[in-house]
């Protein structure tokens, strides 16, 4: 299979992942032929790449970091718990009266972390593509699963991944109290939206810290996620270790997610380009030890990514190295001279340091 641009995708190509809707729901299931139709919906659903099937590189297997259905039942709770806020706030304080609720976030949240832990291969979210209507509940789904994955890979304790976890999944609850017109703003806003804009932090942390049933650091999660090493961030400006460990990670996890999925102002990033923008401000704006360990954790250049390198040869990504994310195996399929290759050839990049990737597809 291949990861390109839903602009490259043409009617008739076969879909080798399925896409799901933002309630884990799944929306067009692998093995499907596209239509003109299809795609015209899936990119007014913020799609913008998928797996296709090709013949050169069909034996690329892109593992899926959960089942169908612990996605499934993650997204429905983000669903279910951020609409409830959003829309019926008598009703988000009368489903936290019910402790099973609180039940419910722990057992879906300790179900992912087991399944991550099973996960051998780099965190790719590239590999399950999600149509979406609203941002915050893909992106919460995503941040959970990048916060889980950075404290596993940073050594918190079993108690304190879970609790990072539930932190992930709810830190962008205060936004369901941010009026539509600012979160959606295609343009810079104003000084006046932007002050209401950072009144998330502080509304998300009010609603969490109140229920018995939400550990009170995942709270934090909330509070803390936009502050920044230098002091700069805010609510409450704080600075280096004065910003709380959870905090720290949860800002590394929330950026990284933000610049890689389409937004309405911007287009998505590359996974390498956007480990670039978090190296750039690593002990200035992000404490460099969750960086490094996330560009530990994820696949910078995902399965299947079409790239060129600097002998002019191009090929498709077929297999990451742990420990050397920036050096994958690439299968060549274009020499140098920009011709077809009768027979594909690989080249690890671990191995041939004076090789390097120059140019990626834009999936865009």
């Amino acid at each position: 299979m291949r990861l390109i641009s839903i602009r490259k995708c043409r009617p008739g190509d076969t879909l080798a992942r399925s896409i799901y809707t933002e309630t884990g729901m799944v929306l067009v299931g692998a093995g499907v032929e596209l239509t003109e139709r299809m795609l015209m919906r899936l990119k007014n659903k913020n799609i913008t790449s998928l797996y296709i099937q090709d013949k050169r590189t069909d034996d690329i297997l892109v593992e899926s970091v959960l089942t169908e259905q612990t996605r499934r039942e993650a997204m429905a709770i983000i669903h279910e718990t951020l609409f409830t806020v959003g829309e019926s706030p008598q009703k988000w304080q009368q489903i936290f009266t019910d402790r099973s609720f609180g039940r419910q976030l722990r057992q879906i949240m300790t179900t992912v972390a087991d399944e991550m832990k099973g996960c051998r291969s780099a965190l790719n979210l590239m590999a399950d593509a999600c149509a979406y209507d609203n941002y915050i509940f893909t992106h919460s789904f995503n941040v959970a699963l990048y916060s889980t994955a950075l404290a596993m890979k940073t050594d918190f304790t079993e108690k304190e991944v879970l609790e990072i976890g539930i932190g992930g999944l709810l830190h962008d609850i205060g936004k369901m109290h941010i009026p539509d017109a600012i979160l959606k703003k295609p343009g810079r806003l104003t000084t006046e939206e932007f002050a209401m804009m950072k009144k998330h932090t502080e509304i998300g942390f009010e609603l969490l810290r109140k229920q018995e049933d939400i550990p009170l650091l995942a709270a934090h999660c909330a509070f803390q996620h936009h502050e920044r090493w230098d002091g700069s961030g805010y609510p409450r400006r704080l600075k280096g270790e004065e910003i709380h460990p959870y905090g720290r990670l949860m800002a590394v996890a929330d950026v990284f997610d933000a610049l890689t999925p389409h937004r309405i102002y911007r287009e998505p990033m590359l996974p390498h380009a956007a480990m670039e923008v978090l190296y750039s401000g690593a002990d200035r704006l992000f404490d460099h030890h969750y960086v490094v360990a996330l560009r530990d954790t994820i696949a910078l250049y995902p399965l299947g990514l079409s790239v060129t390198l600097n002998t002019g040869e191009s090929g498709v990504v077929v297999d990451a190295n742990i420990g050397l994310p920036s050096r994958p195996i690439i299968r060549i399929l274009m020499n140098e001279a920009g011709e077809r290759v009768d027979v594909p050839y690989e080249i690890d990049l671990s191995k041939k340091l004076h090789l390097m990737i120059t140019a990626c597809d834009e999936l865009v």
